[in-house]
């Protein structure tokens, strides 16, 4: 007997999907949907009710916009569901982590990876995150408390990591993609909303996503001293693909935008200065400045390192913890310890800085600071014990990367996935076929 044969048995479909079902119910974690069982068995046994109404039961009436419809709804449904628990469709918009990840790239994340967040925004329009035509496409009126499902792992130290932009809860509706809180401190809350805004306020499911490398997990000690990146004492692994930018001087003359292509190096970065003679900020990684260094019109390549204080535009207000006791830059960047869930830290005013907007508003406690101290929820507070993991994010890019060194950590609720194939990637300086990058093709390897 063939399985078409088997399958075609009414009661046999219903088991296979009722497994199928069950296996998810249990997954889930919410047994109140084992009441869905009943549609399953009606929907493979009794057939007394027409779940898919739009379409006539009656083959004779069926024509071709019926079934185009039901096609329609039944993808949607499907994709929608695979959105939701095991893969979305991602795009890399910006450089911050080239090599490793490129413009243009076009990638699955797999939620699976982390384990899937239960949607605490679910009346969400199909196929969009937050905005469609320049409108919010979900409601806030459900809205259901974080909850992850189990994953196959946790994030790992080096790890890509897809997550929620931290300070995305906030935007100005003119320039949605801006870091709301950093133009509040260059300018101030009231000009940045007068030139801006007006200011939404988004749940933490939907805010823009963004791709770094984590570099930091709970309880780890990080430091970059020099540019160099420590954990625990010990210096991170320098893998090919890191970037950090160089100061190419020239004879005066500008390098052939051929050759800087056949070098791999991302064209719209390299910004010339006839007055310096020099490129004051070329991107690439330290394979590529050792072949910049040989062209005949090149007369030195340094490295460039910011030590404090902090080169424009990188002042103090830029850089985390945002506070004149913290003698900062990105390339001279702490110690910093990483809270990890159940850890105690004592509070004093001048680390208060470093976890305040953890302790107001990824907890959800109120903060006051005054002449007697430091009160949380009323009460004076000299410690505080953390009740979720945190993690710091860099990119690999890192003199063209916004990242914790700029807003601080990512709290573990805010982990989307991981990225896990490259299905397109496009290069928009070029035109088609040639704009085409097919050695990426098919690439799950993001560690080089």
């Amino acid at each position: 007997m063939k399985l078409k044969d088997i399958y075609s048995n009414k009661w046999v479909r219903f088991a296979f999907w009722a497994l199928l079902y069950v296996l998810w119910v249990i997954w889930l974690g919410n047994y109140w949907w084992l009441s869905g069982l009943i549609v399953i068995f009606d929907m493979t046994v009794t057939k007394k009710v027409n779940w898919t109404f739009w379409v006539p039961r009656d083959k004779a009436k069926r024509n071709a916009l019926t079934e185009w419809v039901d096609a329609i709804i039944f993808a949607v449904i499907v994709v929608t569901f695979l959105t939701m628990f095991f893969f979305q469709a991602f795009k890399i918009p910006s450089s911050s982590m080239e090599s490793s990840l490129m413009t243009g790239d076009r990638l699955f994340v797999s939620k699976l990876a982390y384990g899937p967040r239960v949607p605490q925004t679910p009346l969400t329009i199909p196929f969009t995150h937050n905005v469609i035509f320049g409108k919010e496409s979900y409601s806030t009126l459900i809205q259901n408390d974080y909850r992850r499902l189990k994953g196959f792992g946790h994030v790992k130290r080096y790890d890509p990591v897809v997550f929620g932009f931290p300070n995305g809860d906030t935007v100005l509706t003119k320039v949605p993609a801006d870091d709301y809180y950093m133009i509040c401190r260059l300018i101030g809350r009231e000009k940045a909303i007068s030139q801006y805004g007006p200011v939404k306020v988004r749940p933490m499911d939907k805010v823009d996503h963004y791709v770094k490398r984590c570099v930091g997990i709970p309880g780890d000690t990080l430091l970059i001293d020099g540019g160099v990146l420590y954990v625990n004492g010990v210096a991170a692994p320098v893998y090919d693909h890191l970037q950090t930018s160089y100061t190419v001087t020239t004879d005066g003359s500008r390098i052939n935008p051929l050759r800087l292509s056949d070098l791999g190096l991302n064209e719209s970065e390299q910004m010339f200065n006839a007055l310096l003679s020099a490129y004051p900020a070329m991107h690439m990684t330290a394979a590529q400045a050792e072949k910049v260094a040989q062209l005949k019109n090149v007369v030195s390549v340094e490295a460039n390192v910011d030590v404090y204080p902090p080169d424009y535009p990188d002042e103090v207000s830029m850089i985390f913890p945002f506070s004149e006791d913290y003698k900062w830059t990105r390339d001279n960047f702490g110690p910093l310890w990483i809270p990890s869930a159940g850890a105690t830290v004592a509070l004093t005013p001048v680390n208060l800085p470093l976890y305040e907007r953890i302790i107001r508003d990824y907890e959800g406690h109120s903060l006051q600071k005054g002449d007697d101290g430091i009160r949380i929820d009323g009460k004076l507070a000299d410690s505080y014990t953390f009740a979720q993991d945190y993690y710091f994010m860099m990119g690999d890019n890192r003199h063209n990367s916004l990242d914790s060194r700029y807003w601080g950590f990512v709290p573990e609720d805010h982990i989307v996935g991981k990225p896990a194939i490259v299905w397109l990637s496009t290069d928009a300086s070029k035109k088609f076929p040639n704009n085409i990058r097919w050695k990426r093709f098919l690439k799950t390897d993001f560690s080089k």
